[in-house]
């Protein structure tokens, strides 16, 4: 048990400055032929680019070349299958809200039939690529095996992020969920009216894992926040920009489900899920030398969703009929905009959207 624990794993919102030779990828080499075809009947291709934002006050800011050292550290990869997620929602969720964020988790599971490529499913392939010291993989299968709806904020409505573990270990006595050390997962969803520590200023999500005082157990949780009403324009971008951005660039894109905050928690759910997943215990994948601030997987491609992106530009997606904009497809005729992560194979960011 840590007395004295480090911070758990940040997710910055700062702007990528990544040179052109770690963001131009072909998508993963094990991909089938089809991933590599985009579907792009009834819409069409732009590479839209939008001005950079403000770094991080970090010395350390994802992307940045000295930290292109991906490694392993010889600790457990997320390889049991299926992968089981067990929801936390905490605060006022409407039903139409939850249903977009489970299609995504759900989608990233291969499935019968399968969604159209480009595909969630396509880019957690990807993550499926990192492995442990046996050489087995992370699994492909992700499952939703358990919710719990905390409706009346039992821990108010401004938590720090140790306080995110008392929300899982209300959960874990509440619903009950069960102990499931081998494939188990929390993710903790606040609402758009909850304060998290450094939520906006630092952070959009962090994971980490739960200490046996606070929760029971140790198993690797993620939190991810709707910012709508706090900070769109940091954490649901590009779907909003700053004040300092007006006039610039082709402005704020359209999200593919038409919410601004809940198409951008989208995004950053599946940049936690992919860290955590490859760095559970946050002793396995991740650049740098200090692992109580890793860079990881998705930390070095933050900002990139197709080919071209980079220095302001987040790279070549996709618009549909009226102007919504995405770069996967997932269950039941869904579309979002998700990041690139890196890829152990190509050894540079990418995704089953790639031109090139």
């Amino acid at each position: 048990m840590l007395s004295s624990p480090p911070p758990p794993h940040f997710f910055f919102v700062a702007a990528l400055l990544f040179v052109s030779h770690f963001t131009t990828t072909a998508s993963s080499s094990s991909s089938s032929s089809s991933s590599q075809t985009l579907n792009t009947h009834a819409e069409y291709m732009i590479n839209p680019k939008l001005p950079p934002r403000a770094l991080s006050s970090s010395k350390k800011f994802e992307g940045s070349s000295n930290l292109v050292h991906l490694r392993y550290h010889m600790g457990p990869v997320l390889s049991s299958s299926p992968i089981n997620i067990y929801l936390v929602w905490y605060g006022l969720w409407s039903r139409s809200h939850k249903l977009l964020i489970k299609d995504f988790i759900l989608s990233l599971s291969p499935s019968t039939p399968a969604a159209p490529s480009p595909s969630v499913s396509e880019w957690w392939r990807t993550v499926s690529l990192y492995t442990d010291q046996t050489g087995a993989n992370v699994s492909r299968t992700v499952l939703i095996a358990g919710e719990y709806c905390d409706l009346k904020y039992s821990h108010g409505t401004q938590l720090t992020r140790l306080s995110i573990q008392q929300v899982i270990a209300t959960a874990v006595k509440s619903a009950p969920f069960p102990v499931d050390h081998q494939n188990g997962v929390y993710l903790v969803l606040t609402a758009q009216d909850v304060v998290v520590q450094d939520f906006c200023r630092a952070v959009c999500g962090f994971h980490y894992f739960t200490f046996p005082s606070m929760v029971g157990s140790t198993i690797p949780y993620a939190w991810v926040g709707n910012s709508a009403k706090q900070c769109p324009e940091v954490c649901a971008y590009p779907f909003a920009l700053p004040g300092y951005m007006a006039g610039g660039g082709p402005g704020a894109l359209r999200p593919p489900n038409k919410n601004v905050g809940v198409d951008g928690m989208i995004s950053v759910i599946g940049h936690e899920l992919a860290e955590l997943s490859s760095n559970p215990l946050v002793n396995a994948w991740y650049a740098g030398e200090d692992p109580t601030a890793p860079t990881e997987i998705g930390d070095l491609c933050e900002g990139l969703y197709g080919t071209g992106g980079g220095g302001g530009y987040i790279g070549q997606v996709m618009r549909d009929r009226v102007g919504r904009t995405f770069n996967l497809n997932g269950r039941n005729g869904r579309r979002f905009l998700v990041q690139w992560i890196w890829s152990p194979a190509l050894q540079a960011c990418a995704g089953p959207n790639a031109l090139d």
